[in-house]
């Protein structure tokens, strides 16, 4: 296990821990309390204490906690903690379409939106092996919007199983994030759940979902990544839901 938020407890159970900080965030954090160290120093508490909180939400934005993944190879899950915004029918993005891809046939996307109190590790939602990542520069609009899949920075990552069903899904940076961080390349081997990628600083992860699969998801819904089953392949009954 990449890290131990979550260990074996007396009896057979789990003890909770804080969660890990992630590499990629150390160094933001500690450009933080170097800042936070310096304006104490200086003598300016009024600037040092508001920096002090900023320091701890580094810390927390960055955080990369242990995740419970259901191991059943018909589930799609959730590759990123967040809203479920948008649910639509579209065609697949060209860089993912066509007979190597997902084909050209509108498709069921399910948008997963990350506020920058979200975890913004993301994980893949099935195991196999990456095909393509394809990474396409871009805006940095407001990522819940719609548009933001064809506008904004963003990565598209296809990943195909042992028996050739493939699940294709997008990281979108938004209107603070400047960077895609990803920990996978074409030709690794995955398995559902695990880390494939981080966006910094608020945005957005699309799914595309193969023909006559559903989502089991509603919107308004909170995902939790590595953990929510956002849809059974072949299950082709949707869910209805409310806002209460």
């Amino acid at each position: 296990m990449e890290n131990n938020e979550i260990t074996m407890a007396a009896g057979g159970g789990v003890k909770w821990r804080f969660p890990a900080v992630h590499p990629e965030g150390r160094k933001f954090a500690a450009i933080a309390a170097a800042i936070t160290a310096l304006i104490f120093i200086l003598g300016w508490p009024w600037l040092g204490w508001p920096m002090v909180g900023v320091t701890i939400w580094v810390l927390a934005f960055f955080r990369d906690p242990v995740r419970a993944t259901p191991r059943d190879d018909a589930l799609v899950i959730a590759p990123a903690d967040g809203l479920v915004t948008l649910i639509q029918q579209v065609p697949p993005p060209r860089e993912m379409a066509g007979p190597q891809g997902l084909g050209e046939e509108p498709m069921v996307r399910v948008s997963i939106f990350m506020s920058v109190f979200d975890v913004h590790i993301n994980r893949t939602p099935i195991s196999g092996t990456v095909k393509s990542v394809v990474y396409i520069s871009g805006k940095f609009i407001n990522a819940d919007l719609d548009k933001a899949s064809e506008d904004n920075e963003r990565q598209h990552i296809l990943v195909e199983r042992d028996d050739g069903v493939r699940i294709g899904f997008t990281q979108i940076a938004g209107l603070v994030a400047r960077r895609i961080v990803p920990f996978v390349k074409p030709g690794d081997i995955v398995a559902a759940g695990q880390r494939i990628g981080l966006i910094r600083f608020g945005s957005r992860v699309d799914v595309y979902l193969p023909a006559g699969t559903m989502p089991k998801v509603v919107l308004g819904q909170r995902t939790v990544a590595g953990e929510t089953v956002i849809a059974r392949l072949g299950d082709g009954q949707g869910l209805a839901g409310v806002l209460q």
